[in-house]
């Protein structure tokens, strides 16, 4: 049963264009508002906010929870009701959901999005960014700006920010140093067409897994291994399950923070109250993860159940997955990947 959102029957829109902030950077956004906005006497308006991760990893407890406790000290008249671990389904049905307006907001990654705009799953690709600030900077550039734009245009669906949960690694029952290190192994990758892309880039046999079921697949031998970020990998206890964490960060693990057509029913002061609430999540979010990050790695490298693979030919994974990219990727995904990689320092 979709959420029910109180709503006032009559709405006017505001006068206010988005003409002036045409230029301004995604994160900058925060006192721009949108020409479909409803009226400031619109009244009071309950948000679902849903994502796929538990309670206590840092997207939820930095993120979500940020955005819905920022609103509230707002007092716009709008209460976020965060939806945690995929109550309201899975990444590739919420999408659906936020286009049709049975979810008002979500946190996705860029992949998922790529099934109803291709070109943004570009910004999951194997070794697009750097890192956590590589992310950042892009995002505060003006090709990201056109391709949020440009989603936007082509899906009704608005990303008023985005933020890095951490630098994707692979985890195995022996320790993954090199691309011919993957061969035989069946490695488990999302089910996306990105994905599965970067599978084929990084050298590795994609086996399809959903990620609520990861952690039976690998305890049953369904897949030898999996690739995550540090902080997923510790919520879904795959240490109990793998022998080694190989260090081969070769992908930013993108939060992308989207909204529907509720959007249009916000005031302009409750839009620019939102954007705010979502920066001031996304300043949060890297923060928490590496924070999070270092304390497993610690507690890890202490024990015995999980060895730490530092010494991975990090060059020889980019070298290949930038060749295969750059010869697989369509004109729009192409663009999209070379305005990242304009970004790096």
């Amino acid at each position: 049963m979709s959420p029910v959102r109180a709503m006032s029957p009559a709405r006017t829109r505001g006068s206010l264009t988005l003409a002036a902030c045409a230029a301004v950077p995604l994160l900058m956004l925060t006192a721009c508002g949108d020409d479909n906005a409803g009226s400031a006497s619109d009244g009071k308006v309950e948000i679902t906010l849903a994502h796929s991760y538990t309670d206590a990893q840092p997207q939820h407890r930095c993120g979500a929870k940020v955005i819905a406790d920022e609103m509230a000290k707002a007092d716009v008249g709008v209460t976020v009701q965060v939806f945690s671990g995929s109550q309201l389904g899975g990444d590739a049905d919420r999408i659906g959901s936020v286009v049709s307006g049975d979810i008002d907001m979500d946190i996705q990654g860029a992949s998922a999005l790529g099934a109803i705009y291709e070109p943004v799953s570009a910004l999951d690709a194997a070794y697009a960014f750097d890192d956590a600030d590589h992310l950042a900077r892009y995002f505060d550039s003006k090709a990201a700006t056109d391709l949020i734009e440009d989603f936007a245009t082509q899906t009704g669906v608005r990303t008023l920010g985005a933020w890095s949960a951490g630098m994707r690694q692979f985890t195995a029952n022996k320790p993954i140093r090199t691309p011919a290190d993957l061969t035989g192994l069946r490695m488990r990758f999302p089910n996306s067409a990105q994905f599965l892309m970067n599978a084929k880039a990084l050298g590795a046999s994609p086996v399809e897994v959903a990620y609520e079921e990861l952690f039976l697949a690998l305890q049953q031998g369904t897949v030898d291994g999996q690739e995550n970020p540090i902080v997923n990998i510790a919520a879904l206890s795959l240490d109990e399950v793998q022998d080694y964490l190989s260090l081969s960060a070769h992908q930013a693990n993108s939060n992308l923070v989207i909204i529907g057509k509720v959007w249009k029913e916000l005031s302009t002061e409750q839009q620019q109250a939102l954007r705010k609430a979502v920066e001031a999540a996304t300043d949060q979010v890297p923060g928490c993860v590496a924070e999070e990050e270092q304390k497993k790695l610690a507690e890890w490298k202490a024990g015995k159940d999980l060895k730490i693979v530092e010494d991975v030919d990090v060059e020889a994974f980019r070298t290949r997955a930038d060749t295969y990219l750059r010869s697989n990727f369509k004109p729009a995904q192409l663009k999209v990947y070379e305005g990242i990689r304009a970004a790096a320092q």
